[in-house]
C-alpha cells in the first residue's frame, strides 16, 4: 500500500523522522530486490526463446538429409565402394601432409629481412690479427701456385718427368678427367690423414717456416700509425694489382687495341668453326695435348731465353702490350702536352726576337719567399725563380712516406715550380734541411694522388718519385691541384724533351 503510493525508489527522499527514515530504506531494498527478480525473469524467457529455435533449426537439417540420401542410396549401394574410397583418400591426404607438410611450408614466401652490418672500430690489434689470418688462409693457395710453378720450371726432374709422362697417357686415352679427380680424391684422404696427426708433406718445393712475431700487447702511437700505413700500402698494391688485371681484360674486349683483339676474335671464329665440325673427343685430345707441351716444355723454355719470349710467345705479348686505363690517360696527356709544346715552342720562337732586352731586365730581379729572397732560400742561382702561374705557390702539406716520425712524416709548407727544380718550404721556423729541393730531370714519375680511393672525387695531391725516395713523395690537400700538376707536368716534360735533344 506505501510502495503504491510512495511511487519508485529513486523518488523517496529523507523525512528527518528515524522510523520513517528506516521504512524508506527498507522499501529502497525491497524495490531493487524486485527489478532484479524481473530482469531475471526476462533472460529466462529469452533462453526459453532460443532453445526453441534451436531445435526447430535442428529438426528441419534432420529432415533435409535423409530427402538427399534418399536418392543417392540406389547409387551406393550399386558402387558399394564409396564409402570405403573416401576413407581411404582421407588417410592418404593424412600421410600426405605428416610427411611433407613440413617441405611445403618452407616454400612459403617470407619478406626479406634486411639486416645492416656492424662496423668494428679500427684497433691496432684487430688490424694485425686479421693480416695473419689473411696470410695463413692464403698459404694453401701460394703453395699451389708454387708447386705449379715448380713443376713448369723442372725443379726437381724426376717429378716434372713422371708428371709430364702420366698426364700425356692420361690426355691420349680420355682420361685427362678422372686423372683430375682422383689427384682432388688423394688430395683430401691426405688432408684426413694429416688431420688425425700423421706428419705428412707433399710438396715440391721444401715449406719455409717464417718466424711468427708475437703479438705486442700495447704499441706506441707511432707504432700504430706505422702499421696503419704498411697496411694501407700493402693493400693498395693488392688492389692496384687487382685493377690491373680487370683493367686489361675489359680493354682487350672493348677493343681499345684492335689489332691484340682482332687476335683474340680470329681465334674465337677459329674455335667455333671447329667446334662445328670436328668432334668433341679431337678437339679435346688437341687441346689438352697443347697445354701440357706449353706448360712443360714451352713455357721451361721462354722462362729461360726471355728475349725468345718477347718475340714468340703469343699470350704473353699480348697480356704484356694491353694497357691499362692509368696507362691510357698517360698517353693522352703525353699527346696534348705535346701538342702544346710544339705551340709553345713555335710561339717563343716567333717572339723571341723582340723581347730579348726584357729578358736581361727580367733576370735582374729577384723573388721572395716569407723568409727571404728565393735563391738563398733554397741554395739555387739566382737565375732560378718560380714560374709566373705559381709567384706566390701552392699551400699544401710534404708526405714523406719513408720517414716513421710523425714530425717528419708531414710536414706544412708552400710549393714552388722553377725552370729546372721542384722546391717545398716548410713553414716551421728552424733550418733549411726540412725544406726539399727535386730537380726536374730527377723525377721519374708523376701522377695525381688519391689517399683513399673509397673517398669522392679525384683527390687532392699529387705524387713525384725518385730514385733517392723509396715511396713517392705526395704533395696533399693542394686547393689547386689540377693547375698545380698541370703546370708540373708540362714544365717536366719541356725539360726532359730538350734535355734529350741535347744528348741525342
Amino acid at each position: 500500500m506505501l510502495r503504491s503510493v510512495m511511487g519508485p525508489s529513486h523518488l523517496y527522499k529523507n523525512t528527518g523522522v528515524p522510523e520513517i527514515d528506516e521504512e524508506l530504506r527498507k522499501l529502497r531494498e525491497e524495490t531493487n530486490a524486485e527489478m532484479l527478480r524481473q530482469e531475471l525473469e526476462k533472460e529466462r524467457q529469452r533462453r526459453l526463446e532460443l532453445e526453441q529455435k534451436v531445435n526447430e533449426v535442428l529438426k528441419a537439417r534432420m529432415e533435409e538429409v535423409p530427402a538427399a540420401q534418399q536418392p543417392a542410396k540406389p547409387q551406393t549401394q550399386a558402387n558399394g565402394t564409396d564409402k570405403r574410397s573416401h576413407t581411404i583418400c582421407s588417410r592418404l591426404q593424412k600421410w600426405f601432409c605428416d610427411k611433407f607438410g613440413e617441405y611445403v611450408e618452407d616454400f612459403r614466401f617470407q619478406p626479406e629481412e634486411n639486416t645492416v652490418e656492424t662496423e668494428e672500430p679500427l684497433s691496432a690489434r684487430r688490424l694485425t690479427e686479421n693480416m695473419r689470418r689473411l696470410k695463413r688462409g692464403a698459404k694453401p693457395v701460394t703453395n699451389f701456385v708454387k708447386n705449379l710453378s715448380a713443376l713448369s720450371d723442372w725443379y726437381s726432374i724426376y717429378t716434372s718427368a713422371i708428371a709430364f709422362i702420366i698426364y700425356m697417357n692420361a690426355v691420349w686415352h680420355g682420361w685427362a678427367i678422372p686423372m683430375f679427380l682422383f689427384l682432388a680424391i688423394l688430395r683430401l684422404s691426405l688432408n684426413y690423414l694429416i688431420a688425425r696427426g700423421w706428419r705428412i708433406q707433399w710438396s715440391i718445393v721444401p715449406e719455409v717456416s717464417e718466424p711468427m712475431e708475437p703479438p705486442k700487447e700495447d704499441l706506441t702511437v707511432s707504432e700504430k700509425f706505422q702499421l696503419v700505413l704498411d697496411v694501407a700500402q700493402k693493400a693498395q698494391n693488392l688492389f692496384g694489382k687487382m685493377a690491373d688485371i680487370l683493367e686489361k681484360i675489359k680493354n682487350l674486349f672493348m677493343w681499345v687495341q684492335p689489332e691484340i683483339t682482332q687476335k683474340l676474335y680470329i681465334t674465337l671464329w677459329a674455335a667455333f668453326i671447329a667446334s662445328c665440325f670436328l668432334p668433341y673427343r679431337i678437339i679435346g685430345l688437341a687441346m689438352g695435348l697443347y697445354a701440357g707441351i706449353k706448360f712443360f716444355l714451352i713455357d721451361f723454355i721462354f722462362k729461360r731465353c726471355p728475349r725468345l719470349r718477347a718475340k714468340y710467345d703469343t699470350p704473353y705479348i699480348i697480356w704484356t702490350s694491353l694497357p691499362t686505363d692509368p696507362q691510357l690517360k698517360e698517353r693522352s696527356n703525353a699527346t696534348v702536352s705535346r701538342r702544346l709544346q710544339t705551340a709553345a715552342s713555335r710561339s717563343y720562337v716567333g717572339s723571341s726576337a723582340p723581347t730579348g732586352i726584357s729578358k736581361d731586365e727580367d733576370t735582374s730581379r729577384f723573388h721572395t719567399t716569407k723568409r727571404g729572397n728565393f735563391h738563398e732560400v733554397f741554395n739555387l742561382s739566382e737565375n732560378e725563380r718560380p714560374l709566373a702561374v705559381c709567384e706566390n705557390g701552392w699551400r699544401c702539406c710534404l708526405i714523406n712516406r719513408d720517414r716513421k716520425m710523425p714530425t717528419d712524416y708531414i710536414r706544412n709548407g708552400v710549393l714552388y715550380v722553377t725552370e729546372n727544380y721542384l722546391c717545398f718550404e716548410s713553414s716551421k721556423s728552424g733550418s733549411s734541411k726540412r725544406n726539399k729541393v727535386i730537380k726536374l730531370t730527377d723525377i721519374t714519375d708523376i701522377q695525381k694522388y688519391k689517399v683513399l680511393s673509397v673517398l669522392p672525387g679525384s683527390g687532392m695531391g699529387i705524387a713525384v718519385s725518385t730514385p733517392s725516395t723509396q715511396k713517392p713523395l705526395v704533395f696533399g690537400a693542394m686547393v689547386h691541384r689540377d693547375e698545380a700538376f698541370e703546370t708540373i707536368f708540362n714544365q717536366y716534360v719541356k725539360i726532359t724533351s730538350a734535355s734529350s735533344s741535347s744528348e741525342s
